[in-house]
């Protein structure tokens, strides 16, 4: 059962396509959602500060919730990685 103002997290029919490419064990990470999106932040960043790290959590949760696109959310991804230094090859359509 779907809550309503919670969108399918896990989905990524208008997502495009990101390889975050990281230092550590794991050294690309794709990314086609928002749950993906959580988990680098949550689970795989190095750094825990940061300016563009923190607003990329918080869009990211605002677009779990359903009151932003995910594409918000992914552009916020990707200026977190600029801010740490991750490099980002991003799909062309």
């Amino acid at each position: 059962m779907q809550r309503v103002g919670v969108m399918d997290w896990h989905r990524s029919d208008d997502f495009a396509p990101l390889m975050l490419v990281m230092s550590g064990q794991e050294k690309h990470r794709l990314v086609t959602s928002l749950r993906e999106i959580a988990e680098a932040l949550i689970v795989a960043w190095p750094t825990y500060d940061g300016e563009e790290y923190i607003a990329a959590v918080k869009t990211c949760l605002d677009a779990i919730q359903d009151k932003i696109p995910a594409q918000v959310a992914r552009a916020a991804l990707i200026r977190a990685a600029a801010e740490a230094g991750i490099s980002v090859i991003e799909v062309a359509h």
